[in-house]
């Protein structure tokens, strides 16, 4: 027994170093033991620290832990106690092919600077008809008590594997595109040339002006095509409030069709900080972003691709952040979201050149040409999607007077199938204007 274990040990320490990260400026690492070995339980306990061995800080927001289980039981996740905090720590578990399925653990927040570890993250999970359960037959399972390197349990830092190895039954998570882009097959561009929300050309070329009610945003607001218009050619939402619920105007342009998927979609987009009218201080979101309707609480084929720029911050943030998030799914009550984000906490007021690329598997975002956001696996887009521009408050503030924020939009443009880069787009954009073309669509309907 001896001389076997002698060879197995340097064949697990050879994955290992295969399934590490290359970069050397970005390297994680993961322990493990359980607070309750046993073959039978009545609650797995897994215990993870999580290690940054390498030279730059990983976000936590970006790093998702999965711990692998045999059998298709329905499962509850919880959090006994964390240095970092329960209450940024969530745990999904998430069906692969098969029967079996894994467990996602993930961050709301926080950071691991070089050389750092997250200290004790002790879970736990249990049956949610609390019946014991075999786990010593869980791929991720290990009876040691003590915390030990572990690769049976896999680290995601920006949906990319970077420690363990993933189980059998799981496909690589940078090899599940859905179809190779390799050229247009359709473009839709917009230079927003209407005269006002009621343009009759607006509903002819497959827009919307939103005016029903609900999400997101402040309860019992309105969304009204009045907070719409387009001086110049260049599309504007101006989302005003005083305060009130029925004092508050939210504004949305989506397209009518969901017809968008794979290729690079692009907007020339200009966001501001302070409000155009009126005192500052609200918590408004100001968007561009791709989505797929939620059937049902967690539905799998649910997907939405976002840009959304807080200029006063909002969600637990003190001042100006943009974010780009992709999504699986979530769920609404109890809140629970299934999502991957990057975010810059600086001020982007002003005009930005914003471009998505949705293929191979990736989502790439770039902010003025510059790579902003890397993401993919279970976060790749599964289904065709609209496109959206919205303008909205997360809450409303104890300020008196009205006061009006305005997000503007120059052009839109999307290619089907085709991964344009970001220079190129805006050089496509600058033909099409030349050629005196203000619309055209040639993107099949589905």
């Amino acid at each position: 027994m001896k001389i076997v274990l002698s060879f197995v040990v340097p064949l697990v320490l050879v994955v290992v170093a295969l399934v590490a990260p290359a970069n050397a400026e970005q390297s994680v690492r993961l322990q493990y033991r359980t607070s309750a070995p046993g073959p039978t339980t009545a609650q797995s306990e897994p215990w993870f620290k999580l290690f940054n061995d390498g030279t730059t800080t990983v976000q936590l927001s970006q790093v998702k832990i999965r711990y692998y289980l045999t059998g298709a039981e329905t499962y509850r996740f919880a959090c006994s106690w964390a240095v970092v905090g329960c209450s940024t720590v969530t745990g999904t578990f998430v069906r692969q092919s098969g029967a079996d399925q894994y467990m996602e653990v993930g961050f709301t927040s926080g950071a691991l600077a070089p050389g750092t570890n997250t200290a004790d993250l002790q879970l736990r999970f249990y049956r949610s008809d609390w019946q014991n359960f075999v786990q010593n037959d869980d791929y991720s399972y290990g009876s040691q008590t003590s915390y030990a390197d572990w690769d049976k349990v896999t680290v995601h830092v920006g949906g990319r594997l970077a420690w363990g190895r993933p189980d059998g039954a799981e496909p690589s998570p940078s090899a599940t595109p859905t179809i190779t882009p390799t050229g247009s097959a359709g473009v839709l561009f917009d230079d927003f040339s209407y005269s006002g929300p009621g343009d009759p050309l607006l509903a002819q070329r497959g827009w919307s002006v939103r005016s029903a009610s609900g999400g997101p945003g402040v309860p019992g607001a309105t969304w009204s095509p009045s907070g719409i218009s387009f001086p110049g050619g260049v599309l504007t939402l101006d989302s005003a409030t005083d305060g009130t619920a029925g004092g508050t105007v939210q504004t949305e342009l989506s397209t009518a069709s969901r017809k968008f998927h794979e290729g690079t979609y692009a907007a020339r987009v200009r966001f501001s900080d302070a409000p155009s009218s009126g005192p500052d201080g609200e918590h408004v979101v100001q968007t561009f972003f791709t989505i797929t309707p939620l059937r049902a609480d967690m539905d799998p084929d649910y997907g939405e691709l976002d840009f959304e720029y807080l200029p006063n911050g909002g969600w637990g943030e003190p001042s100006s952040i943009l974010y780009t998030t992709s999504w699986e799914t979530y769920r609404a009550d109890p809140w629970q979201a299934v999502n991957i984000h990057s975010e810059e906490r600086a001020s982007f007021a002003g005009w930005h050149d914003l471009v998505i690329q949705v293929a191979d598997g990736r989502i790439r975002y770039y902010v003025d040409g510059r790579l902003f956001g890397d993401h993919g696996d279970i976060y790749y887009p599964e289904m065709p999607m609209w496109i959206m521009f919205n303008q909205w408050f997360i809450d409303l503030q104890a300020v008196s007077g009205t006061r009006t924020y305005r997000q503007q939009v120059d052009w839109l443009y999307y290619s089907k199938n085709e991964v344009v880069a970001p220079a190129d787009v805006t050089g496509r954009v600058a033909a099409l204007r030349a050629a005196g073309a203000a619309f055209k669509d040639t993107v099949p309907n589905p």
